[in-house]
């Protein structure tokens, strides 16, 4: 009998790449995955992995079970969903991971209206960068991801079923003295001293690429991955930032000025394609689709 706890690692190996990174997903270690691994082995009766060097790759089989693992476990989430919710309105988990700015302008009022209207759905948030989201949809780590596929280096594919939600732009933030009028050039903020998320992450490359291509190198004082400290820090006079409309909390004193270039994104949900639909899933997204996206504030 295939075991499904299996069946995703093994989903996850082909999507990861190496047993060490499904075991950092898995919050395991690389040596339980691979007993694991060999355990579902014994299980089909059949090689799924062998080795090249000091790494593990999918033979054909092992590829073909890969991919259908995942429409196994889709299944049987959704036999779980509709047993929960039979006869009834829907019900079940619901795995959402989205982007910090949009876990308080979307995410969150959309559990709050649910919570009131069908309190059989439960939705579990997960804070995910752009470029952690999406192979997290893949291998089934979440149901649904709130996502902006602008400036990231992983395309969405066809694999998956995107629905627009906003159009979301990317703004100067300075000090609240330090407002004006009309889009600015970078270039003239050159020699600010600026905030930065930390390295690696969606919008530090972002803003990176914008200051280069405006001329120059950004003298980086301070990183943050919470866009709140982003924003006090900017507030008491000591940085600069580039931030989404979006993320910017009109409860910090603050200005915006829009940029020269317009530069925006896309925000979007998306589920994977070829999955049965969930009326949990459907509903959550159905509630997110309907939410007003807030406005930025003036600079």
């Amino acid at each position: 009998m295939l075991n499904p706890w299996r069946l995703r690692l093994l989903s996850q190996l082909e999507i990861l790449g190496t047993v060490r990174a499904v075991a950092e997903a898995a919050n395991l270690s690389a040596s339980t995955v691979s007993q694991q691994l060999a355990v579902l082995e014994a299980e089909t009766r059949t090689q799924l992995l062998e080795r090249t060097g000091r790494r593990v790759r999918l033979t054909p089989a092992g590829l073909m079970l890969a991919r259908r693992a995942r429409a196994i476990l889709d299944h049987i989430e959704t036999v779980e969903g509709e047993l929960r919710g039979l006869g009834e309105e829907p019900a079940g988990l619901v795995r959402v991971g989205a982007f910090q700015s949009a876990i308080h302008t979307l995410a969150v009022p959309a559990v709050t209206a649910l919570a009131r209207t069908h309190p059989h759905i439960d939705v579990e948030l997960l804070e995910l960068e752009p470029h952690e989201s999406i192979p997290a949809l893949r291998v089934g780590d979440v149901d649904l991801i709130i996502t902006t596929p602008d400036f990231v280096e992983l395309p969405l594919g066809p694999d998956v079923d995107v629905v627009p939600l906003a159009a979301d732009s990317i703004v100067l933030v300075v000090p609240s003295d330090h407002a004006g009028r009309g889009p600015i050039d970078l270039a003239a903020y050159a020699g600010e001293p600026w905030a930065f998320d930390i390295p690696q992450s969606y919008l530090a490359t972002l803003a990176t690429r914008l200051c280069r291509q405006a001329g120059f190198e950004p003298r980086v004082v301070c990183r943050f991955s919470n866009y709140m400290l982003t924003l006090q820090h900017v507030e008491a006079g000591l940085s600069v930032a580039l931030l989404p409309a979006l993320a910017v909390d009109p409860r910090y004193r603050v200005a915006t000025r829009e940029l020269a270039p317009a530069v925006t994104r896309t925000i979007t949900a998306v589920t994977r394609r070829g999955v049965r639909p969930r009326a949990a899933v459907d509903l959550v997204l159905e509630t997110v689709r309907r939410l007003p996206v807030p406005a930025a504030a003036p600079g």
